[in-house]
Formats: C-alpha cells, structure tokens, sequence
C-alpha cells in the first residue's frame, strides 16, 4: 500500500489507473480504523480493481465545543490495518492541504442537513458534504462506499452526489456491531466500563420500537416517547428518537411503507448514534 499526504502525489498515484480504464473505489474515513471501516474496505476490494482510503479528520464538520482537538488519531495502526485490508492507496492529508486559508466555498444539502443530527449539530452537514465533494473531485472514484451507521450522513452525501451530477456510485454497507448489539465507532473509546455495559440500550430500544411499527397497534409519537423514556432510564441523555421516512428523513406516517428510526443520545460525555431501517 502506498501512503499519499499531497494533493499532487494522490493525483500522480491514481493517474496511471484512471487511464487504464481501471475501476476504483473510495472510502474516505477520519481514521480510528475499526471493524466496522474495515468492512468498508473489504466491499470495496469486492467491487473495484484498485481501492483508495483517506483519513483525515475534517474539522469543518465539527462545532464549537465539539471533540475535535481530542479525536483519537491512531495512524500507525489505522496503516498497518489497512496494509492487510489489502487497500491500495492511503490519502492521508493535513488540514492546511485540504482547505487553503482563504477558502470562500461551502457546499450545502438543503432541508436533509437540517434535520435530527443536524439540528443540535448545526452547520455539521455543511462541512461533511463540503470534504466529501473534495475528496470527489480529487480521487474521482466510480464507487464509494459509507457505512449505513451515519444513515442521514449517508442520506446527504446521496442527494449531493444526484443533484452535482457525479459520476460516483454510492453504497451503503451495513452497521458492524459489538456482540452486546452496540454499533461500532470511534467515539466508543471514550465510554466507561459502566457506560460501556449501558450503551447496547441504544440498539435494543430501536428494535423493540421498530417491532412495535410493524405490530402496528400505538401511535408512532408514542413509541418515540417510550424509547425515550427507557434510555434515560439506564443514563441517556437523548437527543432524538425519531421514526422517519427513509427517503428524505421526515417523520413517518402510518402509509409509509420504507422506514428508518434514527437516534442520538449522549452516555456521559460521549454522543452515540444509531438507526434501524426496513420496509412494512
């Protein structure tokens, strides 16, 4: 595997595979490499004759306040896991070469950046869409591949990438959990061993809701209302727990038939995300 940490040198390193016509694959990542990004990597090897990775913590998507400065950065490791992932190209560039000083251009998804995450985390899909549509222009990938844990994150980047016309293929690949049910993430790290033992309630309150959609008996408000209820019950502090359309995000109506049910809530210091989706 080839380590990148220029603009000029990503684009030298891909040239030659662009012109043979080669397929290529992109999962663009902030690095804390777990089981759930290595997926990412193995479904790319799947579907591409060369895969490209890029870690870099982007801080345009995160808030005042928010963990940037202390997002765990384990790069020797996240290289050696991807070494044997088999991916081809690391993108590992600094801030200063993502994002020149003068800067003027901000890419939004109106209406979708908004909504749950977006609301408490304002201008946060403004950012991710921002790096994700440079990261485009740079490797001009034919496929890229997201875990389906962001699922709104997934949502923008989608309705970026129809309505800018790139000619980039996106794929959503399932979450990758604990065997407790919790979600993989880089934030996991900061949890306690009590915490720890706690945050699996997340995934288990979004089942027991999506069971009590398909059931079909309660009003949707009140299965959010009962979720919520029983998270702050073993510590959450939730942010939302909402049962949507997963076409565009907003709430759900008993016609609807494709469905997600998206939450966030914070377990001590540390906000965890999660999602369900399926079809009624």
């Amino acid at each position: 595997m080839r380590k990148v940490t220029l603009v000029s040198e990503l684009r030298e390193a891909i040239s030659d595979w662009h012109l043979a016509g080669k397929r290529l694959a992109f999962v663009p990542t902030m690095g804390n490499l777990h089981a759930g990004h290595l997926q990412l990597v193995s479904e790319a090897r799947k579907q591409a004759d060369h895969v490209v990775v890029s870690i870099f913590v982007n801080p345009t998507q995160f808030g005042a306040g928010e963990d940037f400065e202390t997002y765990p950065r384990t790069e020797r490791k996240d290289q050696e896991k991807l070494e044997t992932a088999g991916a081809d190209l690391l993108f590992l560039p600094s801030v200063s070469e993502m994002y020149a000083p003068d800067a003027k251009t901000t890419v939004s998804v109106a209406g979708l950046s908004e909504l749950h995450c977006g609301a408490s985390r304002p201008g946060h899909f403004n950012g991710v869409a921002t790096v994700v549509c440079k990261l485009f222009n740079l490797v001009q990938p034919d496929i890229a591949l997201f875990g389906l844990k962001d699922f709104q994150q997934l949502a923008v980047i989608r309705t970026m990438v129809k309505d800018l016309n790139f000619p980039v293929e996106i794929v959503g690949v399932d979450t990758v959990r604990e065997p407790s049910g919790l979600a993989m993430s880089s934030r996991n790290g900061y949890l306690s061993s009590e915490e720890i033992k706690a945050a699996p309630k997340l995934y288990e309150s979004l089942c027991v809701a999506r069971d009590a959609v398909l059931a079909g008996k309660q009003p949707y408000a009140d299965i959010e209302i009962r979720a919520i209820l029983s998270l702050q019950e073993v510590g959450f502090r939730p942010d939302y727990f909402s049962i949507c359309r997963s076409s565009d995000l907003k709430k759900a109506e008993t016609e609807d038939k494709d469905l997600v049910i998206l939450a966030a809530a914070k377990l001590g210091s540390t906000r965890l995300i999660d999602n369900v989706y399926f079809s009624r």
